[in-house]
């Protein structure tokens, strides 16, 4: 067992105390090129070795095979994790296709789906991974509401919301966390979401606080320098003119890192794990890896601490990002019915 082992925290007012940061598992099926299995698995035991004990799935990952994947590791540390899971997000046979469906018999067959594929009897952690305004939020979140009377779900969570649907979505049922993308580069949950989780006790689980790997040097033209089944080919602020702009706007994490001795990833996710002090909430990012190493390296980042200095240095370079998130061919259209 690791010498170290992260800090905890608890998710929301009555949710499971957990590591101070998880582990995306999202990039060990899928999304981010061809995977070493033994590889993510020993990932899988260095991150509980750390005393990560929150690991993040969805059922949209692999279409299923992340949450098979996991299965193993989930039924030898059942007592030892918070398994998280998320539905909303259909995929079908065809590649193209991308929707997102809220429908209350949708929600019910998904976690009925996702208990199977892991194994279990309850989900520790469970996501509404994309609001649908096709279908009221209150009629969505009174599925998954359903789901906790019945003992399949312990917790509820919303991922990528405002703050005017979270506070709506826990008038109808207490909401545990709140996962968005927050990063150096990704800051426009601070604008409504972050301040009403902190109003409601809401902890956020901040995903790609890495900047799925640009903030840490890993590449610097996604379009050329990866594979061409990796996602992040895709998405215009890594690749071209905006990887180009991008790139430089690294120089204060590459000298901050310096300067402490770290790396630069160690800058962005420490910047991250002190958002909890800056905004007054609980913050569990989940980098994603398929790397025993790089867990020792990001959780030792939950140990680090950033000057005043460091994080002014920080504070423009997300405003001066260039490129959307994602582009118009993956966004997403409704696909909710009864």
């Amino acid at each position: 067992m690791s010498e170290q082992r992260i800090e905890q925290v608890r998710l929301g007012t009555d949710g499971p105390l957990v590591g101070v940061q998880g582990l995306g598992c999202m990039g060990m099926s899928e999304f981010y090129g061809e995977t070493d299995e033994a590889a993510a698995r020993a990932t899988l035991t260095a991150a509980l070795d750390a005393g990560v004990t929150l690991f993040d799935t969805a059922d949209v990952y692999g279409r299923g095979a992340n949450e098979e994947f996991l299965a193993p590791f989930v039924a030898a540390h059942r007592d030892e994790i918070v398994i998280a899971t998320k539905c909303g997000i259909e995929r079908t046979d065809d590649p193209t296709h991308r929707a997102v469906r809220n429908d209350p018999a949708y929600i019910r067959r998904c976690a009925e789906a996702s208990l199977r594929r892991l194994g279990v009897d309850v989900i520790d952690l469970y996501y509404l991974h994309r609001r649908d305004p096709s279908v009221p939020l209150a009629e969505a979140v009174g599925a998954l509401a359903e789901l906790v009377e019945r003992g399949l779900v312990r917790h509820l969570g919303l991922s990528e919301v405002t703050g005017p649907e979270l506070r709506e979505a826990h008038a109808v049922h207490p909401i545990a966390a709140l996962q968005s993308e927050w990063s150096l580069f990704s800051r426009d949950v601070e604008d409504s979401a972050i301040p009403a989780a902190v109003e409601l006790g809401v902890a956020a689980v901040p995903y790609s606080p890495l900047g799925r790997g640009f903030l840490t040097g890993a590449f610097s033209d996604a379009a050329t320098e990866l594979t061409a089944d990796d996602f992040r080919a895709h998405l215009p602020r890594y690749s071209g003119d905006n990887a180009r702009t991008n790139t430089a706007l690294l120089d204060p994490v590459k000298r901050i890192a310096r300067e402490h001795g770290i790396t630069p990833g160690q800058v962005a996710l420490a910047w991250a794990q002190q958002r909890a002090e800056v905004h007054g909430l609980a913050v569990v990012p989940i980098p994603g890896t398929r790397r025993p190493d790089r867990i020792r390296e990001n959780t030792a980042a939950t140990r680090l601490r950033l000057t005043a200095d460091d994080l002014a240095a920080l504070e423009p370079l997300a405003a001066q990002v260039a490129g959307e998130r994602y582009p118009e061919s993956m966004k997403f259209t409704s696909a909710s019915r009864e």
